[in-house]
């Protein structure tokens, strides 16, 4: 957990990209050898961080997100205000739809995420998404 941003709120892209680096070297991807770290700002200021870890049942494999959604949990849980994703060559990757569902539970309501074509909002990357408001109005 790393400070990160200015007090006008503003996102430090650079500090996220280091932490997705830096949490790139843990990760655990012997059977595909596509090795993922990312990480992202929580409204509170912190920066959380994963890696995938690969399961020989391949079905049981945890994408980064996954993991850093454990690490915000944690951590003090809150939400996430951007987030940055990379591949072993440091290229920024998009997260699958199963992350980006899941990015979308613990997001704040201004979340933004780096993508292979710039910034972008949580709706951009995840149109019309089903969420905890959908549950609530089933009660």
């Amino acid at each position: 957990m790393v400070p990160a941003g200015t007090a006008t709120g503003s996102v430090d892209w650079q500090a996220l990209e280091s932490a997705a680096r830096e949490a790139l070297k843990n990760a655990y991807a012997p059977y595909s050898k596509f090795a993922v770290g990312a990480a992202a700002l929580t409204a509170d200021g912190r920066i959380v961080s994963g890696c995938n870890v690969e399961n020989a049942s391949y079905g049981l494999t945890l994408c980064a997100e996954c993991t850093m959604v454990g690490n915000l949990q944690m951590t003090g849980g809150g939400s996430l205000r951007a987030f940055y994703c990379v591949d072993a060559g440091g290229q920024v990757l998009m997260p699958c739809g199963r992350c980006r569902q899941l990015l979308y539970e613990f997001r704040a309501p201004d979340m933004q995420l780096m993508t292979t074509q710039g910034i972008k909002t949580m709706d951009q990357v995840l149109p019309d998404a089903f969420g905890p408001q959908h549950l609530e109005e089933t009660r």
